[in-house]
C-alpha cells in the first residue's frame, strides 16, 4: 500500500503502523455502492498488509460521520430494477457488505472508529463494525430504519442487542430516536467522549498504544471472540486445548516466535521485538 491512497470516496494514510481510513463523500458521507466497494478495498489491503497493525476509521467534515444510506442511489435502483436493494445472489455492495465492512469476517485486525459527528443507520453500523469506538461529545448515533420502511440489517440487528442491553437496543431501533454520545458511554457502547477538537489526537494515541501489542495475539483475539461469544462457558473454555482448525490465526500464534518473544522480553524488562508469526 502506498503511503498515501486517495479514492474519489475514501482517503487511507499510513501513520507509522496505524492506517487513518477517511470517510469523504460530501455532504454527509453517504453510503452508496462506490463507497463500500472502496471501502473494502482499503480494509482488504490494509488486512494484507504486515507493517500495519490497527486500522482508524474518521470521516471528513462536521455535518457527519455517515448519514447512513444513499437514498438517491437506491432510488434510482429502485427504478431500474423495481426493488431499492437490487436483490441478486451478488450483494451489489461488494464483499465486505453494506458499508465495505460490516459484514467482512476476514478483517481481523482492530478497527477503532472514531465518531466525530453524527452516525445514523449505515453510519452508526460501520462503527459498530469496528472494535472500539470513540465518540465526539456532540455527536449521536440513530438507526431510523424503522421510520423509512426497512431494517437496520447491516450490523444494527445483529450486533447492538449485544452490545447494550436488548431492550434498551429493541426500544432504539422501535422509535428511531438519537443515542446521545453520553448514553452511548453509559451503556459501554463507546470507549470514551472528547470535545470534538480533541477527538482525533485522543483515537491516534489510543491507536498507538493497541499497535504496541503482538500483532499475531490481537488479530487472534477478534478470531476467539468470534467463535466463542455465543458458546456455552464450558465449551469456550476448551477451546485452548482443542482449538478448531478454522481458527487458523490462533493456531499459528500459540506456536509462534512472539508468543516466546513475549515472555523473554518481560523477563529481561525490554520491549518486544514482534515479529508477527
Amino acid at each position: 500500500m502506498s503511503d498515501v491512497k486517495q479514492n474519489p470516496l475514501v482517503k487511507a494514510e499510513r501513520r507509522s503502523q496505524v492506517l487513518e481510513i477517511i470517510l469523504d463523500h460530501p455532504p454527509v458521507n453517504a453510503i452508496s455502492r462506490q463507497l463500500s466497494r472502496e471501502l473494502y478495498a482499503v480494509a482488504y489491503e490494509f488486512q494484507a498488509d504486515d507493517q500495519l497493525r490497527v486500522g482508524l476509521i474518521t470521516a471528513a467534515g462536521e455535518r457527519a460521520f455517515s448519514a447512513g444510506w444513499d437514498f438517491r442511489e437506491a432510488v434510482a435502483t429502485a427504478e431500474e430494477h423495481g426493488s431499492p436493494f437490487g436483490l441478486t445472489s451478488e450483494n451489489p455492495h461488494g464483499p465486505g457488505g453494506f458499508g465495505g465492512i460490516t459484514n467482512y469476517p476476514g478483517l481481523l485486525k482492530p478497527l477503532i472508529a472514531a465518531v466525530q459527528a453524527p452516525a445514523i443507520g449505515g453510519g452508526f453500523e460501520i462503527a459498530l463494525a469496528c472494535d472500539v469506538i470513540v465518540m465526539a461529545e456532540d455527536a449521536f448515533f440513530q438507526l431510523p430504519e424503522m421510520q423509512r420502511g426497512i431494517l437496520p440489517d447491516a450490523g444494527g440487528v445483529q450486533r447492538l442487542p449485544r452490545r447494550i442491553p436488548r431492550n434498551v437496543a429493541v426500544e432504539m431501533m422501535l422509535t428511531g430516536r438519537r443515542m446521545s454520545a453520553a448514553e452511548a458511554k453509559h451503556w459501554g457502547l463507546v470507549h470514551a467522549v472528547y470535545p470534538r477538537g480533541e477527538l482525533l489526537d485522543a483515537a491516534r494515541q489510543l491507536a498507538d498504544e493497541i499497535a504496541e501489542g503482538a500483532p499475531l495475539a490481537m488479530q487472534a483475539l477478534k478470531e476467539v471472540l468470534a467463535e466463542t461469544e455465543m458458546m456455552p462457558l464450558g465449551q469456550a473454555m476448551a477451546i485452548d486445548r482443542e482449538p478448531p482448525e478454522h481458527l487458523a490465526i490462533y493456531r499459528r500464534m500459540m506456536t509462534s516466535s512472539d508468543a516466546e518473544e513475549g515472555p523473554r522480553a518481560f523477563l529481561e524488562r525490554r520491549k518486544p521485538n514482534w515479529q508477527g508469526r
